[in-house]
């Protein structure tokens, strides 16, 4: 179905207005089947220099190598996708297909350090070059709640208040990560880069493109985000696209 997709869109001629843009950044609801056609077909379309995973640690991505590469089970089993929770690969791999040259990045933040910016914020998970991203600083105090408030709602309101803080910290510390690797495939490659991402990190207001904007203020960055059912998507995104909702199981059930 996926690779249908990807060839009805390129078949009615469609192209992206990403192409001339330093980074595009390709916003998904992970499990949405039309929302990775999407991706990959932008892809295809800009054949990018790189490609940055949310859903890769970096030691993964090394191991996307150009040998498993045009192999979807190959690449699949060198990436241990299938014991690291994410949806089905076969949702994922046209992405990879769609820019075989491209060099691939990941981004995703180990669970212990995570775990760590729980509890001590996200400066000091991030190392280095903290100050540079702004981890060192408090968010302003209205974002700050607006943030609380979306982490409350997306934990089925079960969190205890003072986790969410750190919850806060949480993304923050994974926004800058996405960005850092995002930064460094432009200096390795040249650009253009794509980011493959949930749409909360993709959010241009206080997402991966405002750490690049702090960070890289000259950047030429392009942000789609994807929303279901024609739902309003918010934080500013250049171009929002809807896909059907997929049938999925209550997230919510098991606080029930």
């Amino acid at each position: 179905m996926i690779m249908r997709a990807l060839a009805l869109w390129m078949s009615f001629g469609l192209t992206s207005p990403a192409l001339a843009q330093d980074v595009m950044i390709l916003g998904e609801v992970h499990d949405n089947p039309a929302h990775h056609a999407e991706q990959a077909a932008r892809v295809a379309q800009a054949q990018p220099k790189a490609v940055v995973f949310e859903m890769l640690t970096a030691e993964q991505a090394a191991r996307a190598t150009p040998d498993v590469r045009g192999d979807k089970d190959a690449l699949e089993a060198a990436l241990g996708w299938a014991e690291s929770g994410w949806p089905d690969f076969s949702m994922y791999y046209p992405i990879f297909a769609a820019a075989p040259d491209a060099a691939i990045y990941g981004a995703q933040v180990p669970r212990e350090t995570a775990r760590a910016a729980l509890s001590d914020g996200p400066a000091a998970s991030f190392g280095e070059e903290a100050s540079r991203y702004g981890l060192d600083r408090d968010l302003p105090p209205e974002e700050q709640t607006a943030r609380e408030t979306l982490q409350k709602e997306a934990h089925c309101n079960a969190l205890p208040p003072e986790m969410l803080p750190g919850m806060v910290a949480i993304q923050r510390l994974r926004d800058a990560v996405l960005a850092r690797a995002t930064i460094e495939a432009l200096e390795a490659t040249g650009g253009p880069v794509a980011v493959i991402t949930g749409n909360g990190h993709a959010r241009r207001d206080w997402g991966v493109p405002a750490y690049l904007t702090m960070v890289a203020p000259d950047l030429d960055i392009w942000v789609l985000g994807q929303t279901e059912d024609a739902r309003p998507l918010d934080g500013g995104f250049d171009v929002v696209t809807s896909a059907p909702a997929v049938a999925r199981p209550d997230p919510c059930a098991a606080f029930k």
